[in-house]
């Protein structure tokens, strides 16, 4: 315990060590949110407009709320994984310059070693993704709040899940690496294409068919609908209170990816928290064993 305890420490103060690790990490979040409140927000409020009802008249601050909320979803979604890549470089910049070699000629397990850089690196990640989510809430707070005291929590719970599923995955790919050319890319990939695959930047729903298919099988996807349920189940609340048809509110939460269907079949809350927790204890126990057999090869 006392080895993990001193490696878990030695691979947090590294990172914080790396001013441009870290403040590229922290900067991530703060870019996306620009991005999306620029370039998204007016996508997001005409989508939604579009789905209101002849003759219905919906506040204009209860419309910025739900923009917001699909806007702070998106923003955590992807930031919970992309800086997840980013605080786990460590692990790639240990192979060039030596510093992992010297520490396998120790008597520490390999387990061990591995469990310290998911640890450090979830640490790390959440930090930022925490400090993502609480400017996602003034954000919100300036727009329109709708959330409940439950809902704030279930967010946290989530934003907690997520970062575990994104530094377990960015674990995962990074192990394989070995040069800082081969970080970048994947990271400028990761960046790039991983809000496209997830449903963050565009819904699922508005894709075809056959991409639908595709993208229902991976855990992001429901990751990315869990935290956006969250982020606007007090929306939906105050728009049956306003009296808005309940196949409307449906119509809406399949539109935005809330409502998610594998196949045609809708697939409720719990078992997206079991597709998600699952997926990471895999990739977990996936990169743990990836780990002990690169190293009894070597």
């Amino acid at each position: 315990m006392k080895t993990f305890s001193a490696l878990t420490k030695r691979n947090i103060k590294m990172f914080f060590k790396d001013k441009g690790m870290f403040f590229t990490s922290l900067i991530t979040p703060v870019i996306l949110l620009v991005l999306y409140s620029t370039f998204l927000a007016n996508i997001y409020h005409d989508s939604f407009a579009s789905t209101i009802p002849d003759g219905f008249e919906v506040p204009e601050r209860l419309i910025d709320a739900t923009v917001g909320g699909e806007l702070i979803s998106s923003l955590l979604a992807v930031s919970c994984v992309t800086v997840a890549f980013c605080s786990n470089l460590l692990m790639v910049q240990d192979k060039i310059s030596g510093a992992r070699k010297d520490m396998l000629i120790t008597p520490v397990k390999k387990s061990t070693l591995a469990i310290s850089y998911y640890v450090a690196s979830l640490l790390t990640t959440l930090i930022i993704s925490y400090t993502a989510m609480a400017a996602g809430f003034i954000y919100l707070a300036i727009k329109g709040w709708y959330l409940s005291f439950s809902d704030v929590m279930l967010i946290i719970i989530d934003v907690f899940l997520l970062t575990m599923f994104g530094v377990a995955l960015s674990s995962v790919v990074n192990v394989f690496l070995s040069t800082q050319g081969q970080a970048s890319a994947v990271g400028t990939i990761v960046s790039a294409g991983y809000g496209f695959i997830c449903g963050a930047y565009m819904p699922i729903s508005s894709f075809g068919k056959v991409l639908r298919n595709v993208l229902s099988f991976l855990p992001g996807t429901y990751a990315t609908s869990i935290i956006r349920n969250h982020s606007l189940d007090g929306v939906y609340d105050e728009m049956s209170k306003l009296g808005m048809p309940g196949e409307v509110i449906e119509k809406i939460k399949d539109g935005i990816d809330c409502n998610l269907y594998f196949f045609g079949d809708k697939v409720d809350m719990g078992i997206m928290y079991i597709i998600l927790v699952s997926s990471i204890v895999l990739l977990i126990g996936a990169f743990i064993l990836i780990n002990a057999l690169c190293n009894k090869k070597a």
